[in-house]
């Protein structure tokens, strides 16, 4: 399929239904549950919103802790407005939202449902520079460029800034196999650095060196779906385990560590 795929990914509603209707119908008919966050993007009437249907339950999934709770939360990517309209709404007015975007145009949204600053993903300085501005960052959705050089940039700038225990997304990963965006089926593709991630995760298992200095010991969970990675921030503890019998309360459970056992 390919590319070509785009041209035949647009949702076509029931003749009988109209399409806001049919959004929020066809999500949970799918995927077993719509949530508020399609309902608020079915019902969107504002700046141009364009979203795939099975981003959004993964959206409320990784994103619903944050509710209503003083979040700060950077998007890369603005373009039309659309979506920081919907992140107000989600996420309420206790959280700091930010959109970062290269087209200067997208500063007639600062200050409407978020501040936006002009600037490249790609830039470690303006990057540093909004981080410092919000105040620190929780959750970052990677909606920019999509080209795996930009994507990877980005990563290695803000996930080392993310606060432990925050979220960090990146989306339309499905460009990761086109050579447009610098993507091919081998190295070039940015699930190579997400194997390097799963590697450097399981580190205790192997020999090998680091792969991904960036995320090495503060990557908790990967979560990979359709054109979507997900990845949760925190200390990456090391592996134990225990053996419990009935014997136990005599002579004291045995831990195993996952470098060599010790009693």
């Amino acid at each position: 399929m390919g590319k070509s795929y785009l041209g035949t990914a647009t949702f076509e509603p029931p003749a009988s239904t109209g399409l806001r209707e049919a959004i929020v119908a066809d999500i949970a008919a799918k995927f077993g549950t719509s949530g508020d966050l399609a309902t608020f993007f079915a019902q969107h009437k504002g700046e141009g919103l364009d979203k795939w249907h099975h981003y959004l339950p993964l959206y409320e999934r990784y994103f619903a802790p944050w509710r209503d709770r003083p979040l700060r939360f950077l998007e890369i990517g603005v373009f039309r407005g659309g979506s920081l309209e919907l992140w107000r709404k989600f996420f309420g007015p206790k959280a700091v939202i930010y959109g970062i975007d290269i087209d200067p145009a997208c500063a007639r949204f600062d200050g409407q449902n978020a501040q936006v600053r002009i600037g490249s993903q790609d830039d470690a300085d303006f990057l540093n520079r909004v981080v410092d501005e919000m105040g620190g960052v929780d959750v970052v959705l990677d909606d920019g460029s999509h080209v795996m050089a930009h994507i990877r940039a980005s990563l290695n700038v803000l996930f080392p800034r993310l606060s432990n225990g925050g979220t960090y997304v990146i989306e339309d990963l499905h460009t990761a196999y086109w050579r447009k965006f610098g993507g091919n089926m081998r190295s070039e593709n940015f699930f190579t650095t997400v194997r390097a991630m799963i590697d450097d995760m399981h580190r205790w298992y192997h020999e090998a060196e680091v792969q991904h200095p960036a995320t090495a010991g503060q990557v908790t969970g990967i979560h990979i779906h359709d054109s979507m990675v997900v990845l949760d921030k925190g200390t990456a503890h090391r592996p134990v385990r225990s053996f419990v019998n009935a014997a136990t309360d005599a002579d004291g459970a045995q831990t195993t560590l996952a470098e060599g056992k010790a009693s």
